[in-house]
């Protein structure tokens, strides 16, 4: 079995597990953008000590890349210490090379990865 199999995906609108990505559609090559990924925006996620997010982990692959490179991995690790219920949200910042994808993935503890991308064009 490959580990890309069990990534699950679907509408971020109608589903809480769906990590979404908020970046520029375009930008300038070589040129810092922000993104801010999350989970759970039209539907909440209930992160209660029993059901939440553990982590979001954010790639980017280029049209002509290879492979994807790994930006960031936010981990949500206090998550029920101290009676903190932490929210699924980062914002990285990248200096984007060239044309390509966004990858969000994320893990819920009861209901696994889960997996969404916007795609980002590059000028020079």
């Amino acid at each position: 079995m490959s580990i890309g199999t069990m990534y699950q995906s679907g509408d971020w609108k109608g589903e809480k597990h769906v990590p979404v990505i908020h970046a520029p559609e375009s930008a300038k090559k070589g040129e810092e953008i922000e993104v801010k990924v999350l989970v759970g925006e039209q539907i909440p996620h209930p992160n209660t000590l029993e059901h939440y997010i553990a982590w979001i982990k954010v790639y980017f692959k280029a049209d002509e890349g290879k492979f994807p490179v790994e930006i960031a991995t936010i981990s949500f690790a206090a998550h029920g210490e101290s009676e903190i219920l932490t929210n699924p949200f980062g914002v990285v910042r990248f200096k984007v090379p060239a044309s390509g994808s966004i990858i969000a993935a994320s893990y819920c503890n009861i209901h696994g990865l889960w997996e969404n991308s916007a795609a980002i064009a590059v000028t020079e």
